[in-house]
Formats: structure tokens, sequence, C-alpha cells
């Protein structure tokens, strides 16, 4: 995406971007040379991977996944945090409803088969109208092998994953986090001018966690690159507003008052995935005094894509979540590609930047317990 995407930006905004093979061993990423705004850049890219997380620790099975709808539904509901939620923004919401509708949906489709492939088998002999219900099992096999056309399960799976530990880390993602948070801490010790961290939809709170472990240990250097947190997308949220999430409001607390970085958030209102313009610091009711971040931009995707894209991309919900990584008609002054591998650092690109006057700042989570 970021090779075809970025050829599209170039030949957009006049720039050239070229990728090639990663240059560190054994991670996954590549290498960026670029020149924008008359200057030769060149960017490493390494990609954090945690997906192998949540898919090792759920369950794969049709049986089980739909036990994991009901133990999601009663934690959101049980516990308070699903109507504040639904409170902020409805899109998110809504995203939530399309895996717990469509897996309904998919339940009713097998039920309908069944019964129907038994009125047929009890044409023959009544005590067959039983065997219909080998439809059941079939049907919904049929939907899970099949969910790369759906990705009902691959939703479920992910908001089930923060719902079972009410908000807090299992023991093998903070791992995990630790690690990322030394390979960031080796990257500040290079000679570069920037180290900039971008978190998108779910990765954004982790990296919230990672970054204020990484201050709070003293691991950031005075006099080396810049560093910078470029969040897409965000749910923050539907993890912060859990009642075990006290390690996250914490962190989100503590990183919003820090000069150790620039923190900088988009989103925007046409991506119904996100919690669009949300400050992820205030809603969840942790703002301290002295504030410093995030400042709150919008990609204004009805301004930023021209009228013909924006009519092919308003109904593609999944894929607009994902429009903060890719081409824009209008770019303004978010760019992914210029941001990413451009010669300003992100500080610099956005000094003296008003945040969206349209963002929302009310506090609106029950729980605002911390934990330092």
């Amino acid at each position: 995406m970021y090779r075809k995407e970025g050829a599209e930006q170039a030949a957009i905004s006049g720039y050239e971007i070229a990728l090639s093979p990663g240059r560190t061993k054994g991670r996954f990423g590549w290498h960026v040379e670029a020149r924008i705004d008359g200057a030769e850049v060149q960017a490493d890219v390494e990609v954090l991977v945690w997906s192998d997380i949540v898919r090792g620790s759920m369950a794969q099975g049709v049986l089980a996944t739909y036990g994991q709808l009901l133990q999601t539904a009663w934690v959101y509901i049980a516990s308070g945090a699903l109507f504040p939620l639904i409170g902020v923004r409805k899109g998110p919401f809504l995203a939530v409803l399309y895996p717990v509708g469509f897996l309904l949906v998919q339940l009713v489709l097998a039920v309908l088969a069944a019964f129907g492939l038994g009125a047929v088998l009890g044409l023959i002999h009544p005590w067959l109208a039983w065997g219909g219900l080998i439809a059941l099992p079939v049907v919904l096999e049929w939907f899970r092998r099949n969910d790369n056309r759906f990705l009902v399960y691959y939703l479920m799976h992910d908001y089930a994953y923060s719902a079972r530990y009410r908000g807090a880390n299992p023991p093998e993602l903070e791992a995990r986090m630790a690690e990322f948070g030394d390979l960031i801490a080796q990257a500040l010790s290079e000679d570069v001018q920037e180290v900039l961290v971008v978190g998108h939809s779910s990765g954004v709170h982790l990296a919230v966690s990672i970054l204020s472990d990484l201050i709070r240990a003293g691991r950031v250097p005075a006099n080396g690159p810049a560093l910078a947190f470029l969040s897409l997308g965000q749910v923050v949220p539907m993890v912060s507003f859990l009642p075990k999430a006290s390690r996250l409001r914490g962190d989100l607390r503590y990183l919003s008052t820090r000069d150790e970085l620039t923190w900088v958030d988009v989103s925007a209102p046409g991506d119904g995935c996100a919690f669009a313009l949300c400050d992820p610091v205030a809603v969840t009711g942790v703002a301290p005094e002295g504030k410093r971040w995030p400042l709150v931009l919008s990609a204004a995707f009805r301004h930023t894509l021209s009228p013909e894209r924006w009519k092919v991309l308003r109904r593609q919900y999944f894929r607009l979540h994902f429009q903060y990584m890719c081409a824009f008609d209008y770019p303004g002054d978010y760019d992914y590609f210029r941001i990413t591998a451009g010669p300003q650092t992100l500080a610099a690109r956005y000094r003296g930047r008003a945040p969206s006057p349209s963002r929302i700042e009310r506090p609106v989570s029950r729980y605002t317990g911390v934990s330092t």
C-alpha cells in the first residue's frame, strides 16, 4: 500500500518517492528514498507487528467466536462503558455492531438452510428431517473460511481481545510492547533527524503506553533525534472507557504533558470506524492542567478527496479507515508521505497550527482512575 499510494501521491503533488528492501535485518519494513520540496530524504520504515498475539490468543472456531460475541457484549454493557461510547461517536459503535450483527445474520441463514434441508429430507421419511441439522455447521464454517470477504471474525477477535481483559494489557502484550520500546530507544540512538512513531486504529493506544514507558525510563536523549507520534483513526475510547484500563488512562494523562515529543492526532468525520476528532485524553476524563497534546486535526475527507473518489469510497467503511495512509487528491497540510519521507519533522510541519475547531473535548468516560 505504501508503494502504490506513495507513487500516486507523488504524481499528484509533484515529488519523487521510491522504495527498496529494508536495511535492518530481521525486521519487517522497507527503505524510502525521496525528493520532496527540493530536499533529498532517506527514511527507514519498520512495522511493529502485534496482530499475531491477538490471533494466537483467541480461539478460531465457530462456537468459540459466538462465545466471544456474548462475552464482549456483556463486558461493554455490564461495565457501563457502552452508552458513553455511543454518546461520543455513533460511528465506531455501529462498526462494533457490524461483526455482532453479521454473525447473527450468519446464524439465521444457517438455521434457515438447516430447516430447508430438513423439510426436503422429511419428504423421504419424517426421521430424515433431523438430517437437515448438518447444514448448520456447514454454512457457519463456510462463512468462517471466507471471512476475508466479510472481516467479521477478524473484527470480532480484535474487539474481544480488549474486552476479554476489561481494558488491561495481558502479559504477552506487555512483553511485546517492551520489545517495541527497545526498538524505538535504539532508533533514538542513531544519527537521524527524527524518529516518528505512527499508530493506526487499535495501534494508537499501544503507542501511547510504549512512549510513556520510554519517557518515564529516561530513554529519550535530550540531544538525540526529534521524537514524534502520529496517531491516525484512533479508537482509544474502546479501551480507555473500560474499568481495568487504568494503565492506559494513566499513560494518556502522562503523555499529554510531555515536552520530549510532538503528538499529532489525525482523523476524519467520514471515517465511521474511528472516534473522529475526539481528543482521546479529554474524552477519557484524564486531561491534567498543563495538557499540551495531542494536537487534534481533521483529514477532512470531503475536502481532501475529489468528488469522484469520495463517491466511490464513502460507503467503503473499512477502506476509508485506512485512507490516512493513502493518497489524497487535495492533501492540504496532511500528506502521509510528506510526513514519513519529507524533510520536515512533525514538530516543524505543525508548529503554530491551531487544532480543529470541531474537536470533541468533553469528559465522557465513566471510569477515570489511573495507575502510575
